[in-house]
């Protein structure tokens, strides 16, 4: 039932690096402050699947550290018809560098089921360091967290991978770092809760002794536009299969392109 968190891995797994010059110096020209994605979370009981809950994701520009940034938060519940089984009620932040697109703090505050996890990361970019609420730790150049890393994936030039291709990351989660990594899949239309899409194609690959195990499991879309919108996540869990569609937008930067017919 940890959805949010696995909406945001997910996710998180499409950020590719074909070179650190490229990972270190992305700029954004996919999303606005103001934009607002909404995904419905399913699963499948029997040969039908039930929502269970939804995450929303929006964006706002601020200032911190005497920077301009934006402001986004992951904000992920349970329906209240779903609370009595297990409630969730999960919220991640980061506070995103307009200039460099390198998280500057991230907030973890979850409650899921009763068991709570509070973590207040500020990143210092340029001496390495993520400072937790439990402790220092030693970060690789221009490393994401788990929201960033979700807006920097919206930002890659992605006419520059092949199919087939192996594309590593770097992200800070939990006090560690993990070298995580996908296998690009190439594009085609998806059909979504909200319509039919031409988009691009996914598979985070597993890496020994990390959070990713059991193997080329779970499936992203994103749209094929200048959006870069996640569409659809498919996953199996411990019991049944999942999936994520985006099911509402607001405020999208650009024109939904790769929409091909909505429901």
């Amino acid at each position: 039932m940890r959805y949010l968190l696995l909406i945001l891995l997910s996710i998180a797994c499409i950020t590719p690096a074909h070179a650190q010059n490229d990972f270190c110096s992305i700029r954004n020209a996919s999303f606005n402050a103001g934009e607002s994605i909404t995904f419905k979370v399913m699963y499948n009981l029997g040969k039908m699947y039930v929502g269970a809950g939804e995450a929303i994701f929006t964006v706002n520009l601020e200032r911190f550290a005497n920077r301009d940034v934006y402001h986004i938060v992951g904000d992920g519940r349970t329906f209240r018809a779903y609370d009595w089984i297990f409630k969730v009620r999960d919220k991640y932040e980061t506070f995103l560098d307009t200039a460099t697109m390198q998280p500057l703090k991230f907030l973890r505050n979850v409650n899921e089921g009763g068991y709570k996890i509070y973590n207040n990361v500020v990143f210092n970019q340029a001496a390495h360091q993520a400072v937790s609420t439990n402790g220092t730790f030693p970060v690789p150049p221009c490393v994401q967290d788990v929201i960033s890393s979700i807006y920097y994936a919206r930002n890659i030039d992605f006419s520059k991978a092949q199919e087939g291709d192996k594309i590593p990351f770097a992200m800070f989660l939990d006090d560690q770092v993990y070298n995580i990594y996908i296998r690009y899949l190439g594009k085609e239309e998806v059909n979504t809760r909200f319509g039919k899409f031409r988009a691009i194609k996914f598979k985070p690959l597993l890496i020994k002794g990390t959070i990713f195990e059991g193997g080329e499991k779970m499936t992203v879309w994103v749209s094929d536009d200048a959006n870069k919108v996640p569409l659809r996540i498919e996953s199996p869990i411990s019991v049944g299969n999942i999936i994520v569609d985006m099911v509402n937008y607001t405020n999208l930067r650009h024109s939904f392109t790769s929409l091909l017919k909505q429901r």
